[in-house]
């Protein structure tokens, strides 16, 4: 009787590598990381001075102060009191939503529409395509007919 191997660590581990999908996504990882310097300067660069010419570009700043006296060190942490730093948050979620903009606007809506454009081609030449092979089968359709016609009229002459 002969015992089957069973695979090991390695041949697991070539197999996973071997996957498409771990390539597809090394890649995406590659271009992900590409992209987000991109991303980052578009909206340091263009968004954040446009954003601080109607207002502050620093929210950091902006505190409440829940349980007084409340006050701050020189390096800007909270030495007594209990402060709630909510201008940083607002800023995190201002700068989420400037880059989300900013990836949709520049990256996701203009491949939409190109992969739209894509498919909307794919779409009418394959519909020639069946407009031909239907007129084609109407011909045959037809030379089928007059050769059944032909024939009938070939067997009433005898």
């Amino acid at each position: 009787m002969s015992e089957k191997k069973e695979p090991g660590v390695w041949d697991g581990f070539k197999a996973f590598l071997t996957r498409g999908n771990v390539v597809d996504l090394a890649v995406a990882v590659v271009i992900g990381a590409a992209f987000t310097n991109i991303v980052n300067s578009v909206v340091k660069g263009v968004i954040n001075p446009l954003v601080g010419a109607i207002g502050t570009k620093n929210l950091d700043s902006y505190s409440s102060c829940l349980k007084g006296p409340c006050e701050k060190a020189a390096d800007g942490t909270v030495s007594t009191g209990v402060m709630i730093l909510w201008g940083s948050v607002l800023g995190a979620a201002l700068s989420f939503v400037i880059t989300a903009a900013v990836v949709y606007f520049l990256m996701v809506l203009p491949m939409a529409k190109y992969l739209a454009r894509v498919e909307a081609r794919r779409k009418a030449k394959e519909g020639a395509q069946e407009v031909i092979e239907v007129s084609e089968l109407e011909v045959l359709k037809e030379i089928r007919d007059a050769l059944v016609a032909q024939r009938g009229s070939g067997h009433d002459e005898r």
